[in-house]
């Protein structure tokens, strides 16, 4: 059964423009599309082009299950593209900039919208701007009380600075991170890089509710309150590592939407995202697949 009040993800959509093909991508992209594959209501809020490249997106989410209504069209900005190159089987970034999310209003709908979601994904890169920045903030501000307000930091050189990072999380409630950025905040706030301390000062010093770390073929860590729950990873052969992320916060999403306890949630998102990292590109359909995941995780 689908959860009712909207699951959002908020910020940049592009094309991910790998060397031999183009696939739709970023990450509030995938993360409404995977949410929505778990059962929420998953929302994309973002901005295109009115232009062949944004049609295309929006023919491509609906095709999908997911609403075109909260995706902007920006008739003087082109639809966002990064260019993606694998060094050493991890994938490398170059985004084009002054696009279409760059742009994103604050609009009556997106007010309406933001007012009724459990979960609002957001992150850094989308932030780039002081237009799409506002925007985001306004987004924040405008949910309910009870809604969780994810920081996935996604760190991409050289979209992102301390003042920055340090005012998105002070409006969030959750956050998800990997080990590298675990190291950068350690660093630029005074906290511990040892994961297990670093994930109870965290919430302590921003006011977190959660914080997931994702340690790629060796698990994750989830922590709620002073609830932790480290798990193994999920053997796989990796197609690519494409939205693999923004597949585990979806999942953790489901769990915090579900109430679920932090050794469910880490479980299960564990193995979300080896199936999508076990799949080509950041959108594979693995319904059937997340059905067979035994009942017990979920």
């Amino acid at each position: 059964m689908t959860e009712s009040r909207p699951v959002i993800g908020l910020g940049e959509i592009l094309w991910d423009c790998f060397p031999d093909e183009r696939r739709p991508g970023g990450a509030p992209a995938n993360f409404a599309f995977h949410a929505r594959q778990l059962g929420l209501n998953g929302v994309v809020l973002s901005r295109v082009g009115a232009d062949e490249l944004g049609d295309e997106f929006i023919q491509y989410l609906s095709r999908h299950g997911l609403s075109d209504q909260y995706v902007q069209r920006d008739a003087k900005h082109a639809t966002g593209q990064v260019r993606v190159e694998f060094v050493d089987g991890d994938p490398q970034y170059t985004f084009v900039d002054d696009v279409a999310w760059d742009y994103l209003e604050f609009t009556p709908e997106s007010a309406v919208l933001c007012a009724k979601a459990s979960v609002l994904c957001f992150g850094t890169l989308a932030q780039r701007c002081r237009e799409s920045q506002a925007m985001i903030s306004d987004c924040l501000r405008a949910a309910p009380s009870d809604a969780w307000k994810i920081y996935d930091i996604n760190l991409r050189p050289p979209w992102f600075n301390k003042s920055l990072i340090e005012s998105s999380l002070q409006l969030a409630n959750a956050l998800k991170l990997n080990e590298d950025e675990v190291v950068y905040l350690a660093e630029n706030f005074g906290l511990p890089t040892d994961l297990a301390p670093f994930a109870d000062e965290v919430q302590r010093f921003f006011g977190l509710k959660a914080v997931c770390i994702t340690l790629g073929s060796d698990g994750c860590l989830v922590a709620r309150g002073d609830e932790q729950s480290r798990q193994p990873g999920i053997p796989i052969q990796i197609a690519d590592t494409v939205g693999a992320g923004d597949s585990f916060t979806a999942a953790i999403a489901h769990g915090l939407v579900h109430a679920k306890s932090v050794a469910e949630m880490a479980r299960f998102a564990n193995h979300v995202a080896a199936l999508v990292a076990s799949s080509a590109g950041a959108m594979p359909d693995l319904r059937a697949e997340i059905a067979k995941i035994p009942q017990d995780l979920a």
